[in-house]
């Protein structure tokens, strides 16, 4: 009885030391290979910078290489535990069609990337609006596209949902319009209004020289007069611009001494005939 005993402790060491040398040699492998991978990531860059390569394109392309190692080191260290490349491959192929839906969207979110790169709707430091997200595009990655917010928040988002969607470049162009209404009152001189801002906000640092700045009537309300007050500006500039725009037309219009705008109320009263 005791020898038998011995012999199942036995086996069980056996067993024991060697599913342990095979997960001490998976993690010294995994351990070994990402530091390989970070290394060999960080001269891809290097040798990319020196080439003076688009950041938009080198860092595609960084992506590409990582996930590709990534790859090659899952499967040699799955490799360790007796699992073969075709073993892996049957066993992805084995597991339905929820795999099956999710590596199509994977697919068009790689397909999507590549056609992103090579048509350039935007690249790397562009302000957009991209899957209905708007920031600074940081990098186009193998899968997903990273944008931060202005609220600086980095988000990601898929290259296939980006790519089927509307997409705005604040960026692409020398310059943007920024556009804002002034309410004025019926008893303002609208005429004036007029000459004061356009002279005081041709004055606004940043502001494009080409094409001058639009200040004009645009509509009519009960209250009264409402001009459009229009200056362009570089996207870098734009915020800046925005708000000393403001700026002079509160000012302005204050120095101007007009009444305040309000619409009017008109109260009827109706009053009950008298009964018979």
């Amino acid at each position: 009885m005791n020898e038998t005993i011995q012999k199942y402790i036995d086996v069980a060491v056996q067993l024991g030391m060697n599913v342990g040398l095979k997960i001490l040699g998976a993690i010294v492998l995994w351990i070994v290979g990402r530091l390989v991978i970070r290394a060999v990531r960080g001269i891809l860059d290097r040798n990319l910078r020196a080439r003076k390569i688009d950041d938009t394109v080198s860092k595609y392309l960084s992506s590409v290489a990582g996930v590709l190692l990534n790859i090659l080191l899952l499967l040699s260290v799955l490799s360790i535990f007796g699992i073969e490349t075709t073993t892996f491959a049957g066993l992805l192929a084995a597991a339905g069609v929820a795999i099956g839906v999710a590596w199509s969207g994977l697919l068009a979110n790689l397909a999507a990337g590549v056609f992103m790169i090579v048509l350039r709707p935007f690249k790397v430091g562009d302000d957009v609006i991209a899957g209905g997200v708007e920031g600074t595009v940081h990098s186009i990655g193998l899968f997903v596209t990273t944008i931060d917010t202005p609220d600086n928040v980095r988000t990601f988002v898929g290259n296939g949902k980006i790519f089927g969607d509307t997409i705005k470049n604040f960026s692409e162009n020398s310059y943007r319009r920024v556009d804002l209404t002034v309410q004025l009152s019926g008893q303002a001189d609208v005429n004036k209004a007029i000459a004061v801002l356009k002279e005081k906000i041709a004055t606004i640092p940043n502001i494009a020289k080409t094409p001058t700045p639009v200040v004009e009537l645009q509509t009519f309300t009960l209250a009264g007069p409402v001009i459009v007050v229009r200056p362009f500006a570089h996207q870098s500039h734009y915020g800046a611009v925005y708000s000393a725009a403001i700026q002079i037309i509160n000012e302005e219009i204050g120095k101007l001494g007009f009444p305040a705008p309000a619409n009017p109320i008109v109260i009827t009263e109706h009053k009950k005939a008298a009964a018979a």
